[in-house]
């Protein structure tokens, strides 16, 4: 249990802090990576085992997402019952040998068992290092650490989708699971031996550090808890949209504008993942800096970024399949640009939500919170969105032949609106049963 008051001092020194931050964005992009590159290796992938795009919607998403449902909740409370750096280690050191063994996979079903493995040892990494960052960070600073964090991986989608693609192209899917595991195992040796503990609830005033008796009470709390829930089944819906969106955009580009593998991983990543990656962070500065004059906006910023998000991603998907202009060799079709834009900002939920849900839980129970929000994201956007997308493509297939990925993939906005109104009756259950949090939080 620790008390202390607002105003107290970070439990770490400052190189220690934002040291640990980046450790952690670099752990979350090494996962991502592991997860995102899989959207480069669906065609070599298809091929090699004679799979459906049904069948890569499991590999893909469903295989990964099934295991982290089951463990991802008792993850979250080994997170708020031990050391999250000691966890987190451990945590990488699976990863790194379990994303290897994908490589040594002879058939589809042992590539399948090993990507069931890869989501087990990955279950306590984002809600152990949410809660460290709740615990390094004051709450007016907190929406921007969280948008480093979340930032990460959509950086790492530059390398996945780019590089991942030629490497995929060069070397083979196998090779390049590799490569994507071996810095894990840095990093598992850095979280054991170079980081701290920070003293949890350090920034939570009087608020006493107390687990509850059991995993199900904290989860009944949680769940009981009305503006929770909408929050976490929100960023759950719109996880679904966007890895269902990003999952087969390569896939896209292949098919309906005719690019080589290549060419449409290095667009997806370079195009995509850099304008995520800067969304991400400018709508975490934003929230804090505008959170300050006006708690309304940390409400209104990811609502901005959802209707934008949709607009621009109807755009993309509808946009005729002429090539805008050709740069070192690499062809650049004029939809390209609402891919950008839609980038930048359907992230834009990401840090003031976390950051909300830090808020509304008590300190002993975020990493359980973390897991649940985290457990539902995955189950639905690494799991069903992948899997409905390649599902609804086979099923439109007789209709609209090669184009049938491109009406498929209109389910991200379906997902999307439905996230909108998931956020507009959170946002009114925290004003009716909870006016004082909802004055920090959405006023």
């Amino acid at each position: 249990m620790h008390d202390t008051s607002p105003s107290a001092p970070a439990p770490l020194s400052a190189w220690r802090t934002h040291g640990l931050l980046f450790l952690l964005a670099f752990l979350y992009a090494d996962n991502f990576i592991g997860r995102q590159i899989v959207a480069v290796m669906i065609e070599p992938i298809r091929l090699e085992f004679g799979a459906s795009d049904t069948s890569m919607g499991l590999i893909s998403g469903l295989a990964f997402a099934a295991v982290f449902a089951v463990l991802g909740l008792p993850a979250g409370r080994l997170a708020d019952r031990m050391s999250r750096t000691r966890l987190l280690a451990l945590s990488s050191l699976c990863w790194g040998v379990a994303t290897i063994l994908c490589a040594l996979s002879g058939n589809f079903v042992l590539l399948v068992a090993a990507r069931m493995l890869v989501a087990a040892v990955e279950a306590p990494a984002a809600p152990a290092a949410l809660s460290l960052i709740a615990d390094l960070y004051p709450p007016q600073r907190r929406a921007f650490a969280i948008s480093c964090f979340t930032a990460a991986p959509t950086f790492a989608a530059i390398l996945a989708l780019s590089l991942g693609a030629w490497l995929v192209d060069q070397y083979g899917w196998r090779t390049t699971f590799v490569i994507v595991g071996t810095p894990a195992l840095l990093i598992s040796a850095l979280l054991a031996f170079g980081a701290r503990e920070p003293v949890r609830g350090a920034w939570d005033g009087s608020a006493r550090v107390e687990l509850s008796t059991s995993l199900l009470a904290t989860v009944g709390q949680l769940w009981a808890n009305r503006p929770v829930r909408y929050l976490i089944l929100a960023g759950a819906v719109a996880t679904l949209g966007g890895n269902a969106f990003g999952m087969w955009n390569a896939s896209f580009l292949v098919r309906s504008h005719g690019l080589e593998l290549r060419h449409a991983g290095l667009l997806t990543g370079l195009i995509g993942g850099t304008a995520a990656g800067l969304g991400v962070l400018f709508s975490g500065w934003l929230t804090d800096h505008l959170g300050k004059r006006d708690a309304r906006w940390r409400f209104r910023i990811p609502l901005v970024g959802h209707v934008i998000g949709i607009a621009t991603l109807a755009a993309y998907l509808s946009w005729p399949t002429d090539v805008l202009t050709s740069i070192a060799g690499v062809p650049v079709p004029t939809a390209m640009l609402w891919c950008g834009i839609n980038g930048f900002f359907m992230v834009w939920w990401l840090g003031p939500s976390f950051s909300m849900l830090t808020s509304l839980v008590a300190p002993a129970n975020r990493a359980v919170a973390m897991a649940l929000q985290t457990m539902l994201s995955t189950l639905c956007g690494v799991g069903l969105g992948p899997v409905l997308t390649g599902a609804l493509s086979d099923l439109l297939q007789p209709a609209f032949g090669v184009e049938s990925l491109r009406y498929a993939m209109f389910l991200s906005c379906t997902a999307t609106s439905v996230a909108i109104v998931l956020f507009l009756v959170m946002r009114a259950a925290l004003l009716r049963e909870q006016p004082a949090q909802a004055v920090m939080t959405t006023a």
